[in-house]
């Protein structure tokens, strides 16, 4: 009995290790790529062209047409948005010429060659965007009682479990999905001649630390997830 309590202890001393090792990655991590869009948005694009005419200039390029480019408020709130068609560019991205810009802005259009393309795991995780929606509205209260319940009714853990594991699958899925449009977007702003061969070094670090966050956002949810599989399991052998 003492042995089996020892080692459970031993399992959540090396989950607590693992959720602080992530969390100093994860600062670093964010702190890295912020360090970075600010030293390359101070490095002026040799094209001289705006984040809004580069991504109208990639999807020009690879025959699409139907999609809008359009300015957004805030920072870092880039993104592609399938359902109404339209590169939404911060506005700090939108109408600045930096080699940080061009970046941003192509890999958005990356996203949007992916869904003229029916790129698979980009189908994947929009499938799963309702249920991952419904599931993060409520995940967290259903986890907490379950945990509360535990023996008295660990099925509602386990189906906290469950919708958890909808939210892990997603950050993995996201990751080709962000890495694939990062790989577009570099091939493109090379090929193109967007990006001179002192500036394309740049716009390529810019995004793999970009990718880093959503690398570190997948372990993070992964070692939750573990972590509450622990709970169950722990509550099942005490029985």
């Amino acid at each position: 009995m003492q042995r089996r309590g020892s080692s459970a202890n031993n399992k959540q001393t090396m989950i607590w290790i693992l959720f602080i090792g992530i969390a100093l990655l994860s600062y670093a991590v964010q702190a890295n790529l912020q360090s970075k869009f600010k030293r390359f948005s101070r490095e002026p694009l040799a094209s001289g062209l705006t984040g809004r005419e580069v991504a109208e200039k990639m999807l020009h390029d690879n025959g699409i047409y139907n999609v809008t480019v359009i300015s957004t408020p805030g920072q870092l709130t880039d993104h592609y948005n399938p359902t109404n068609q339209t590169v939404n560019l911060s506005e700090g991205v939108f109408n600045s010429t930096s080699v940080a810009a061009a970046a941003v802005a192509a890999h958005e259009c990356g996203h949007a060659v992916q869904h003229a393309t029916a790129y698979g795991p980009l189908r994947l995780r929009s499938a799963l965007v309702p249920v991952v929606s419904m599931a993060s509205q409520v995940v967290s209260w259903i986890l907490l009682a379950g945990i509360l319940l535990v023996q008295t009714f660990p099925a509602l853990l386990l189906f906290g479990i469950g919708l958890f594991a909808m939210t892990t699958l997603f950050s993995v899925i996201t990751l080709p999905v962000e890495i694939d449009a990062s790989r577009r977007a570099t091939v493109w702003l090379q090929r193109a001649g967007i990006t001179s061969n002192h500036e394309q070094p740049m716009a390529v670090s810019a995004l793999r630390s970009a990718a880093y966050t959503y690398v570190v956002a997948a372990l993070s949810s992964l070692a939750t997830l573990i972590y509450y599989v622990l709970i169950f399991m722990g509550s099942q052998r005490d029985e």
